[in-house]
């Protein structure tokens, strides 16, 4: 009697997840740059002109907006960078990349939270010019987002620079720039202006790198059992 068994089915990750990356570092440079401008920082800083001008207000607000589909889209890159390392990823190195990405997500979110609430605090339509409350919102945005967003940044920089040079999944310059992303997150980002987009510009190389190896592997590469 012949018997018939199931054939194993293999779900590959799809190459345009690959994008992925590309699209989180495109929107989280965007939402970077439009806090900065809409609401500048400094213990000296008046209430941001977009609480004035509406074109602007609604730009930084659309911003915002766009931060949960950057959370969903650093996701899928930490997918994608698991699929990319396989089976021989370190199991320590892995979980404190995965866990320093969900708090990195987490705290992006609550930055951009902070942030739409200091907006709509100082418009002019809620009859609030601003005051304490808008240096107490402003500062708990950038704290967010600076000192904690972006440290849980530098850990999962690090964590993957770290599985890169190990077992060789990157190109050796690409670990070694992702090693002094972290110093810059880590050390530089509290102190100097706009030096936190290093963060997105990395996750955009390694995101090509990536779509470049899956490039010249997929077509000919053979179905993992």
């Amino acid at each position: 009697m012949e018997t018939t068994q199931p054939r194993q089915q293999v779900l590959q990750t799809p190459r345009a997840a690959g994008l992925a990356g590309v699209v989180f570092a495109v929107l989280l440079t965007a939402m970077i740059v439009l806090i900065r401008l809409g609401i500048p920082e400094g213990a000296d800083a008046p209430v941001p002109e977009a609480s004035a001008d509406p074109v602007r207000l609604n730009s930084v607000r659309t911003a915002l907006a766009l931060v949960p589909f950057a959370g969903i889209f650093f996701l899928w890159f930490v997918g994608v960078v698991r699929t990319h390392i396989g089976a021989a990823e370190d199991k320590f190195l892995a979980t404190v990349f995965l866990g320093s990405g969900l708090i990195f997500v987490a705290t992006l979110f609550e930055a951009a939270a902070a942030a739409a609430a200091v907006l709509d605090t100082t418009s002019p339509s809620r009859g609030a010019p601003g005051g304490p409350t808008w240096a107490y919102g402003r500062h708990f945005a950038y704290t967010l987002m600076i000192d904690y967003a972006m440290r849980m940044a530098a850990v999962c920089t690090c964590s993957l620079s770290a599985i890169a040079y190990r077992i060789g999944v990157l190109p050796r310059w690409l670990a070694l720039l992702g090693f002094l992303t972290v110093l810059t997150l880590l050390f530089v980002a509290t102190t100097v202006p706009w030096s936190e987009l290093v963060f997105p510009a990395w996750a955009l190389l390694v995101s090509v790198h990536i779509l470049t190896a899956w490039g010249h592997s997929r077509p000919g590469a053979p179905a993992a059992a």
